[in-house]
């Protein structure tokens, strides 16, 4: 029987070691670095690979495996349910991320996916500026306070650090708290940008003082310094494929901003002045001199045990939202990406070396072109306009019909509408038929493509189809609303009609699924790669890399290619 066991022992032995996709490194890398550019469609960076320098894409093209059909498989993208993505390798009916904002149900008020009021700001400083901020999902926060609690699921990096008994260094960083937030995990710490100090600023939950490397950056006031600055175009204006899209009236025209080349920053008692710098390449640039200075200080790749730094760019995000995929401000932007990738890589080459570094690069969902610029292209497509769902004739006998004399719609807060649970149990109605009830009246708005109710999507009763699936894969029933809704492929529908934003994501559509993967670093070998993959695969394929435990809701399938480089 002992002979038996340890013959047993020997064959399954042989058959991790005879596999490309079950063994980790022999010699595990010193740094994870992943990067996520907010935005970043599939198809951006070969549009403009011709035009790009040696040490950024055309690095990660010319020796990375390109895996160029990644597409995501649930239905709301947006940014924090994108890099919950990439982060635990779960979709959002696991992960619980399921929307930038949600509502509760035992306040009646929208919150943000990351606040959480028990995690002040560190030394009671930084946050966000409501009156400053382009990004209205965080008018949903009610504190300063950050934490990744509300995450379900571990994170790679969680399992990274409990794989090495905490003695991984992990950190995440981003001007966007939720960017920052969700890849640092439970057990890393974040940093983000502050639109209203111009600081990197974390909470308690992972400090109670900062360390002397964060105030002595913060104290050089580097964003200070592009005081009376404006963002000028890179190159020759003729060069550019996009040089007659540079006033486009339905571009967003920040006050004292503009849409038109040059943008000035202004002064720095101007409340915008930092957010200007987001919406614009200089709040990469931020981002980049502060991980530089995280790397060097934390002392990151300097041993044996694997490190694990988060690096999310925002820039790319903002100028989809003010000027458009198609448009000047789009093109420069990806131009100096390029670079700021480039100097990201040739400051890890030195610190670290690339040969110690496994690199892996995606997005946390892509973008559309705005809805005029495809009515330009022949497309009959429009904006929707959620602030008349209640007010709608349709809704109006619907309400008379229920007799319901209130507001039967409490809110709708992308991409769910939420109904007023509490008049529908006072009218004795069954919450379900109300669901279906609005959502059959929802289909017949002009540019509406489908609206399930919650009830549908709860009960498997729904047919089969791939849209469907996407739908149920970001459904969680505590935070999810009472009926999704999704618009015809272009139209444009969000939820704040006070900031009329260019373009907006978080569909299922292609447009905003399609994100690239790239591979890079230690022992990947140059491939291109073009069978469907989807960003759960990730982790999975970061966690067999290393031999750490898949995270706790990870589905993923892992990428034999780079399981396989180099061994």
């Amino acid at each position: 029987m002992r002979i038996k066991f340890i013959l047993g022992l020997l064959f399954v032995f042989a058959m991790i070691v005879n596999s490309n996709c079950t063994i980790a490194s022999e010699t595990p890398p010193k740094l994870i670095l992943q990067i996520t550019v907010d935005g970043l469609r599939g198809d951006i960076p070969g549009r403009y690979i011709d035009r790009f320098g040696k040490g950024g894409f055309k690095y990660l093209f010319d020796k990375g495996i390109v895996y160029t059909n990644a597409q995501y498989q649930h239905s709301n993208l947006e940014t924090v349910v994108g890099h919950s993505v990439l982060a635990t390798g779960a979709f959002p009916a696991a992960h619980g991320m399921v929307a930038n904002v949600w509502m509760d149900r035992e306040t009646g008020q929208l919150g943000y996916a990351v606040e959480d009021s028990n995690y002040e700001m560190v030394g009671a400083k930084g946050g966000v500026d409501k009156d400053a901020e382009i990004d209205p999902t965080q008018a949903a926060a009610k504190s300063e306070g950050r934490s990744p609690q509300a995450i379900l699921c571990s994170t790679f990096s969680d399992e990274l650090a409990k794989a090495t008994a905490g003695q991984s260094k992990i950190f995440g960083v981003s001007v966007k708290d939720r960017g920052a937030i969700t890849l640092a995990g439970h057990a890393g710490k974040a940093f983000w940008f502050s639109k209203k100090t111009g600081e990197f600023v974390s909470s308690t939950y992972y400090y109670d003082q900062y360390p002397d490397w964060v105030n002595a950056w913060n104290e050089k006031r580097l964003a200070g310094t592009y005081e009376e600055t404006s963002w000028k175009l890179l190159n020759d204006p003729d060069s550019y494929t996009y040089k007659d899209s540079d006033d486009r009236p339905y571009e967003t025209a920040m006050p004292g901003y503009g849409r038109v080349f040059p943008h000035p920053f202004g002064e720095k008692d101007n409340k915008l002045f930092y957010t200007f710098l987001t919406l614009s390449p200089v709040g990469d640039d931020l981002t980049l001199d502060f991980a530089k200075t995280l790397i060097k200080n934390e002392k990151i790749g300097q041993d044996e045990v694997t490190d694990y730094l988060s690096v999310s760019f925002s820039s790319t995000d903002y100028m989809n939202h003010v000027f458009g995929v198609a448009s000047l401000e789009h093109e420069d932007n990806m131009l100096r990406l390029d670079r700021t990738l480039a100097d990201l890589f040739e400051f890890i080459d030195d610190a670290i070396g690339l040969k110690n570094t496994l690199i892996v690069l995606s997005a946390d969902h892509g973008a559309p072109e705005a809805p005029e610029y495809m009515a330009a292209h022949g497309m009959a497509v429009d904006r929707l306009v959620p602030s008349k769902f209640d007010v709608e004739p349709d809704i109006a006998a619907l309400k008379k019909r229920f007799g319901i004399g209130k507001e039967l719609v409490k809110m709708y807060d992308h991409p769910y509408i939420y109904l007023d649970h509490k008049l529908i149990r006072e009218k004795g109605l069954d919450l379900g038929e109300v669901e279906r009830a609005v959502a059959e009246e929802m289909m017949k708005f002009e540019g509406i493509a489908l609206a399930i109710s919650g009830t549908d999507i709860k009960s498997g009763s729904l047919p089969e189809a791939p849209v469907i699936e996407q739908i149920r894969r970001n459904f969680h029933p505590k935070r999810s609303g009472d009926i999704y809704v999704l618009q015809e492929p272009y139209w444009y529908l969000y939820t704040d009609e006070s900031l009329p934003l260019c373009t907006m994501h978080g569909t299922p559509w292609r447009y905003d699924t399609y994100v690239p993967i790239i591979f890079a670093g230690k022992n990947i070998k140059t491939a291109r790669v073009n069978r469907l993959v989807h960003p759960v695969d990730i982790v999975s394929t970061l966690a067999l890399y290393v031999g750490t435990t898949l995270p706790s809701g990870a589905v993923g399938n892992p990428l034999a290619e780079v399981l396989g480089s180099g061994r």
